[in-house]
């Protein structure tokens, strides 16, 4: 099987996809909202420490 050009863009095409959609997964599963909102308020806060 000879590979050319076209294939190997579909299948870095395929591969980029499968890569956004992991990282899509990890930021917004139900298991992270909790950590995520405690460090959106970081900047907020004069210590620096977690609330």
């Amino acid at each position: 099987m000879i590979m050319d050009i076209n294939l190997l863009r579909s299948l870095v095409t395929v591969a980029a996809l499968a890569a956004f959609l992991g990282i899509v997964w990890w930021a917004y599963a139900p298991s992270r909202k909790a950590r995520f909102e405690r460090d959106a308020y970081l900047p907020l806060n004069e210590d620096g420490d977690r609330p």
